[in-house]
């Protein structure tokens, strides 16, 4: 089980997006993300008439580091860590470790 999931939303602790807030799109490994508008980079584009796609200079969001970002909290509002305990049914759920509130309900 991993602490930062796709569809959530998280805030960037360091770097250069530093304080911005996004929603995680895709997990490209154990250690990187895909958040979105965070950490983007311009790319040059050949057109290819064929496959339809026009030229130019596109922005695309690149990986970032999974510990360089932190786990929106709403109550706080800002980011949290999280930890993992498990309920009385057996269950296993992340929580916030700042104030002990369950995340996944």
């Amino acid at each position: 089980m991993q602490r930062i999931r796709k569809g959530d939303d998280v805030v960037v602790r360091t770097g250069k997006d530093k304080g911005k807030s996004g929603r995680v799109t895709k997990i490209v490994s154990e250690d990187k993300i895909l958040v979105e508008g965070i950490n983007q980079a311009k790319k040059n584009q050949k057109p290819n008439p064929n496959a339809g796609v026009n030229g130019g200079i596109i922005v695309k969001d690149m990986p970032i580091d999974i510990s360089n970002v932190g786990l929106y909290n709403p109550t706080t509002k800002k980011a949290d860590r999280v930890g993992f305990r498990f309920l009385e049914d057996g269950k296993k759920v992340r929580y916030f470790k700042s104030t002990n509130e369950v995340v996944d309900a």
